[in-house]
């Protein structure tokens, strides 16, 4: 039987996002991590900080049985909605975890030594610092090698920061640390080539005829809109090596049948 990988899901909370106040960085990095380490990314999805709307995508998720690391708002300012919503979308308390809780004293006492605050956690600005350590009831914690504030773990989604610096080696330590086991299990590769000379709509019957013959290889088609007479189509394959080595020729092999070129014309 073939190994059937998990889905892995990336999701961007944030407002800021969505307003174009900020970029996102984490998508390329991600899909980046991934490869590395033999494995693919099946969706990503950017969503606003309202909390009914990421507890409906979290109960949808947490119920597709994929794998999904979550980027922003697990903080303690009234915008940050995740911790809420993910305890919303499974029926949870939210609860203080005691390890995040010993995390966060132990940063505000690093803060104190060097003159930043107080290691009092008796003091409003502690105990409000205490709230990104309240998770959904059952979690573990996901540790912070930038400074110490937790993130959480819970049914298969990993949540993290919106900061790049905490939230990629996060990102790296959950994918070693927890899905191991699923690295390197598939071998994929991916082949294209320009075709030129060739409406889309003409070599569409044999992507579709492709697909049939080899079930577990994807075709793509991406046309380019260049001069008159220079356009082309970036045509591929991506999948199993030996089934998209044989789908590619047959790719190839069709374009020339109809009346495409695999060269540019001649000016």
């Amino acid at each position: 039987m073939s190994f059937i990988a998990p889905r892995v899901k990336l999701l961007i909370i944030g407002d800021e996002i969505l307003s174009g106040r900020r970029q996102d960085k984490h998508f390329v990095k991600f899909v980046e991590f991934l490869a590395r380490r033999g494995m693919q990314l099946s969706g990503a999805e950017f969503i606003s900080d309202d909390r009914d709307t990421i507890a409906a995508v979290l109960k949808r998720t947490f119920a597709s049985g994929a794998i999904v690391f979550s980027c922003g708002g697990i903080g303690a300012t009234p915008d940050d909605r995740t911790r809420q919503a993910a305890a919303q979308a499974l029926g949870l308390k939210l609860v203080l975890h005691p390890e995040a809780a010993r995390l966060i004293a132990q940063r505000c006492a690093d803060n104190a030594r060097h003159g930043q605050g107080s290691a009092d956690m008796s003091l409003p600005e502690n105990q409000q610092r205490l709230q990104m350590g309240m998770f959904p009831e059952g979690a573990e914690i996901v540790p912070n090698s930038f400074n110490k504030i937790p993130g959480f773990f819970i049914r298969n989604h990993t949540f993290m920061p919106g900061f790049p610096e905490m939230a990629w080696p996060m990102m790296e330590w959950t994918l070693d640390t927890r899905y191991a086991n699923l690295q390197h299990k598939t071998t994929r590769v991916e082949h294209s080539f320009l075709a030129f000379g060739l409406p889309e709509s003409r070599i569409t019957p044999a992507l579709e005829e492709l697909e049939r013959r080899w079930p577990g290889v994807k075709a793509f088609s991406l046309p380019s809109v260049g001069a008159p007479g220079r356009s082309y189509i970036d045509l591929g394959v991506k999948g199993e090596p030996a089934a998209a080595a044989q789908a590619l020729t047959y790719l190839r092999d069709e374009v020339v049948r109809v009346g495409g070129m695999l060269t540019p014309p001649q000016k």
